[in-house]
């Protein structure tokens, strides 16, 4: 099929930011006196919103349910700490930034589960938001990925038909959310979660490189 818009997720599909996660993370549990994690298990916790991830990484410190006091007050820590840290590693994966200047006659998206404020921070230090129409945030709806409202909102922004549009990212969230709003789904090998999670999603498509993103196009 023709597409004519590209969906894109941000960590573990544009950027490797895992390190600056964990840093964060842990800076976080610290700073509250409790235990830290592993960075394996951490980035587990990655993809469906801050407060997910601050949530499952309290039950797995603590090994007890959190109260939602906790919650609010490491959230509270862990912004403080994520805002100083986010680039200190963070950087955009091999072949993206030539990638999105090959494919700039897309109209294209980023939707993410991040926060808004921290996605433009990250874009734009990257040199990476211009290629972009629209950018949608976890915190720019009401909903977040895996519901299909942000991906139908960047599809419009786009002004692109939502079934002309490829939703590229890393996780089931992604491959769920593109589904669920009628996209064909590219999952991208290279990120956080790996080929398994990705087929069983049963993404459309799946790249290894970001670079190959190119060929699929042609090929599609």
């Amino acid at each position: 099929m023709n597409f004519r818009g590209l969906l894109f997720d941000l960590d573990g599909t544009l950027i490797d930011s895992r390190a600056d996660l964990v840093t964060s993370v842990n800076l976080m549990l610290d700073e509250l006196g409790y235990v830290p994690l592993p960075a394996t298990q951490i980035i587990t916790f990655v993809g469906e919103g801050m407060r997910l991830l601050i949530e499952r990484a309290l039950r797995a410190s603590l090994s007890i349910e959190p109260e939602e006091s906790q919650i609010l007050r490491a959230l509270e820590v862990y912004r403080g700490k994520y805002r100083e840290h986010l680039l200190d590693q963070t950087q955009a994966y091999p072949e993206v930034n030539e990638t999105l200047e090959a494919l700039s006659h897309f109209p294209k998206a980023v939707v993410t589960n991040k926060p808004h404020e921290f996605t433009i921070t990250i874009l734009e230090a990257l040199d990476l938001h211009h290629h972009f129409v629209a950018v949608i945030g976890g915190d720019s709806l009401p909903e977040r990925k895996p519901a299909a409202a942000p991906l139908l909102e960047a599809a419009r922004l786009c002004q692109v038909a939502p079934g002309e549009c490829l939703m590229i990212g890393d996780t089931k969230v992604d491959i769920q959310a593109g589904k669920a709003a009628g996209l064909k789904t590219c999952g991208f090998v290279g990120g956080f979660r790996g080929i398994r999670e990705l087929t069983e999603a049963n993404a459309d498509f799946l790249i290894e490189h970001f670079g190959e993103l190119r060929n699929l196009l042609k090929e599609a």
